[in-house]
């Protein structure tokens, strides 16, 4: 049985490649539970081959954590980034 969250995305990977003007940059996003009931979004960008840069936003709750990732995600494929 699904619960409602499930079926919703946790974590995405997308990737802007334009070998044109040298942009290999990756956009990594995911929810993971806390040890207190609360969700935090874990972000990660970079260069493509790099272990990139780290944000991690803190919810109260999950359904906050994967507005929050749908936003960032809709934001990053206006700019280009692809699955």
């Amino acid at each position: 049985m699904l619960g409602q969250f499930d079926l919703f995305p946790t974590e995405v990977l997308l990737r802007r490649i334009e070998p044109a003007t040298n942009k290999w940059r990756f956009y990594h996003l995911s929810i993971e539970g806390g040890l207190f009931g609360d969700w935090c979004l874990v972000r990660r960008w970079g260069r493509i081959g790099t272990s990139g840069q780290l944000k991690l936003d803190w919810f109260t709750s999950a359904g906050q954590a994967h507005d929050a990732l749908a936003i960032l995600e809709q934001s990053k494929r206006k700019r280009g980034y692809r699955d």
